[in-house]
């Protein structure tokens, strides 16, 4: 999807549209779909691009995604919202991570281990 249009979508259009990518997402890592996954990967960093510059970095609507029954879409949630909802994204992180719920726990652990090591800074 172009940019141009993704600054045309709602916030609720764009909530949606990222769902919908991590759900995508996790039909491509369940199917080892790496260069799918990858293209998706894509598509996501434009939606969260979309929703950091409207006014105020409007990134916390997709704090409504932690309830998602999907581990993919939390994941992803948890990830986007680490510079604007720190302390219940990494609440979010730590939930996945302990659930067991493979493969998205280890994403979840590892990203875990790179903030604190400071490998990863959210921006």
């Amino acid at each position: 999807m172009k940019r141009d249009k993704l600054r045309d979508m709602t916030m609720e259009q764009l909530v949606e549209r990222f769902a919908s990518i991590a759900l995508d997402q996790d039909h491509a890592v369940r199917r080892d779909q790496n260069a799918k996954y990858r293209r998706l990967f894509w598509q996501m960093e434009a939606v969260e691009e979309a929703l950091k510059v409207r006014s105020g970095d409007q990134r916390r609507v997709l704090l409504q995604l932690f309830n998602h029954p999907n581990a993919q879409v939390r994941l992803a949630a948890a990830k986007a919202t680490l510079a604007v909802a720190p302390e219940a994204a990494r609440h979010m992180l730590r939930t996945i991570a302990e659930s067991r719920e493979f493969p998205h726990a280890g994403d979840a652990g590892m990203t875990l281990v790179c903030l604190e090591r400071g490998i990863f800074k959210p921006t």
